[in-house]
């Protein structure tokens, strides 16, 4: 079956978005001066306070996501587990940033922050929610 126009689209799409969150973590995990210096002081000790479990989660979601987007590129059912494990953690991840962080997200960044966090765990269950439905109609394998 030839894939539809849509697939590349939106795989492309989805992997420009998941490069994008790749290299803010890169960044942000190699304390890349010129990128860190768009940060408070307070949101650079909030990013340092991180236990490893979360840093974890957040590579998770962040590797996964992009993996997801190559698989559904090369048309593998793959990308749904991949796009699945992503997104559980990007939940674990904003647990944690919401509830259990203190002070919260949103103290430290502003409510544009709670905004954004919301759009990328959306996108990220629409990356699921499209490649599971691809594979349901076999357009990957």
């Amino acid at each position: 079956m030839r894939a539809p126009l849509h697939l590349w689209l939106i795989g492309g799409l989805t992997l420009f978005w998941n490069l994008v969150g790749a290299a803010d973590y890169t960044f942000t995990q190699m304390n890349a001066a010129f990128y860190m210096a768009q940060f408070t002081p307070e949101q650079l000790a909030w990013f340092h306070s991180f236990p490893a479990w979360v840093e974890g989660a957040w590579a998770i979601a962040v590797w996964f996501s992009v993996l997801g987007s190559l698989l559904l590129l090369f048309r593998k059912g793959a990308a749904v587990f991949a796009f699945a494990l992503s997104l559980a953690a990007m939940v674990v991840t904003g647990i944690y940033n919401f509830f259990v962080m203190s002070p919260a997200l949103h103290e430290v960044s502003g409510e544009g922050a709670v905004a954004f966090s919301l759009a990328i765990l959306v996108i990220g269950l629409c990356e699921w929610l499209y490649a599971r439905r691809m594979r349901q109609l076999q357009v990957i394998g």
